[in-house]
């Protein structure tokens, strides 16, 4: 029995340590893209902060947004594709409060970020496949030469 708590203890631990791994290596490229955009003025503390909270209000907006307009006008693929939007906006709202800036400077941070993170991962993926031969890809395109 000791021994079954042990070891759920060290799945909860390596839960949480991946989770804020996760989080600092997300927050990266928002730090990037908003340093750059804001001129300097953003500080890492604060694009964790918004990266911590963008999904949060994302996920609350989506959800609440799909049931609401479900009960107003059906069970469509419409409610789902308003409903994205709805929450997309809330999450660059999240950016324009976060980084003390406009609509268009927050969705260019974050525009700029999903290219930042997509070329870490790029690198990220061919040092890890030139260390270790063979490794898969873990971008959504290889990246080995045929």
């Amino acid at each position: 029995m000791l021994q079954a708590g042990a070891e759920i203890a060290i799945i909860v631990a390596a839960v949480i340590i991946g989770l804020i791994a996760t989080w600092i290596i997300v927050t990266i490229p928002v730090w990037i893209a908003a340093k750059i955009l804001t001129l300097g003025k953003a500080r890492f503390t604060r694009a964790m902060l918004v990266t911590a909270a963008g999904p949060i209000v994302y996920a609350l907006v989506f959800f609440i947004s799909i049931a609401v307009l479900s009960i107003a006008i059906g069970g469509q693929t419409t409610p789902a594709v308003v409903a994205f939007i709805i929450a997309f906006i809330a999450w660059i709202g999240v950016f324009k409060k976060g980084f003390h800036t406009g609509w268009i400077r927050a969705l260019a941070i974050a525009i700029l970020a999903t290219v930042v993170f997509a070329v870490i991962g790029i690198i990220v993926t061919l040092i890890i496949q030139a260390l270790v031969p063979g490794t898969p890809s873990i971008t959504p395109f290889p990246l080995q030469r045929v």
